[in-house]
């Protein structure tokens, strides 16, 4: 990795909750049990936030699949595809995320979208409802789905400044990332190379880690246990999604099934696809030095403090 100059943490938006916060968390204790627990509901909030597209999305699927009126004058699917435009539009608009970001999420429909032309015409998966707003039988709401995962990518790599140790060479992750999505479709016609891209991915990642900052202080995780933990959360928002009946597979035809545990496969291969498209809007930063960190830490906190006075003038 080479050194790049530092970018913003927060939106300007994001500042002035983050010094809102800082007005309250900054009274409890910074160490101990409390301290501890502190931290880890930060941890938990900053994730949910990171979420925000994901998060809206599913709970319009299910919102959709409990309460949308029958002979509605307007599909589902197309409403999906309408609240996820209004959904971008006005995370932008209140800036609560950056234009970089809205970048990574058109780049994730185009791609999403292509897999999923693919894929619906081989049987792997259906949508079993009508739309209007659709290319073949893919409804264009679904592009979105991976839009969010390179959404949440890309704002939790901002907001909980994420840094790597031993990071791999730039040009071999883009390579990578290539291989696994042509073998999303090769597959299908020649060997399934998965296992294949596993090994890869371990000789690749094995030794980095990912270090990054919660609320008072900075911890860190082997990169390939992160990928593990994405992977099983974007399990369990499969899961909803099919149950919501938004998009469903050959085997829940007759009825909700849980999605097999092999998909995890897929989806840590697509998690690491997913990854490296956001490096190319968040490049990976190495880890800075002790007395960098300080300073950075220093700056952020006078920043804070500035957005806090803003807030309190209003």
């Amino acid at each position: 990795m080479v050194g790049q100059p530092e970018e913003r943490r927060f939106t300007s938006l994001e500042a002035r909750i983050d010094a809102a916060a800082h007005g309250v968390l900054d009274r409890l204790p910074a160490s101990g049990f409390l301290g501890g627990l502190t931290e880890f509901l930060v941890f938990g909030i900053k994730q949910a936030f990171a979420c925000l597209f994901g998060g809206a999305m599913l709970a319009l699927m299910l919102a959709t699949k409990l309460y949308w009126p029958e002979g509605s004058g307007l599909a589902r699917y197309d409403f999906l595809f309408l609240s996820a435009i209004a959904i971008q539009i006005s995370l932008l608009v209140f800036k609560l995320e950056t234009i970089a970001e809205a970048k990574v999420i058109l780049i994730f429909h185009v791609v999403g979208t292509l897999m999923e032309i693919f894929k619906t015409s081989v049987g792997s998966w259906i949508y079993p409802e009508p739309s209007f707003f659709r290319i073949g039988g893919v409804p264009l709401f679904s592009g979105f789905m991976y839009a969010a995962v390179g959404s949440y990518l890309a704002r939790v790599t901002r907001i909980l400044d994420m840094r790597y140790s031993n990071y791999p060479p730039f040009i071999a992750t883009l390579l990578l990332a290539l291989a696994i999505y042509v073998n999303f479709f090769s597959h299908h016609y020649i060997i399934d190379l998965r296992y294949a891209l596993f090994g890869l991915t371990a000789i690749l990642f094995l030794r980095t880690t990912v270090h990054y900052r919660v609320f008072r202080f900075r911890h860190r995780m082997p990169l390939l246990v992160g990928f593990l933990l994405v992977a099983l959360f974007i399990w369990f928002a499969e899961n909803i999604g099919t149950w919501s009946r938004a998009w469903i597979y050959p085997s829940q035809h007759a009825g909700w099934t849980l999605v097999s545990v092999q998909k995890l496969g897929a989806w840590y291969l697509l998690m690491i696809l997913s990854f490296v498209l956001v490096t190319l809007v968040h490049r990976p930063r190495a880890v800075a030095a002790p007395a960098a960190v300080a300073e950075s830490t220093a700056v952020e906190m006078g920043d804070a403090a500035v957005a806090g006075k803003g807030v309190g003038a209003r």
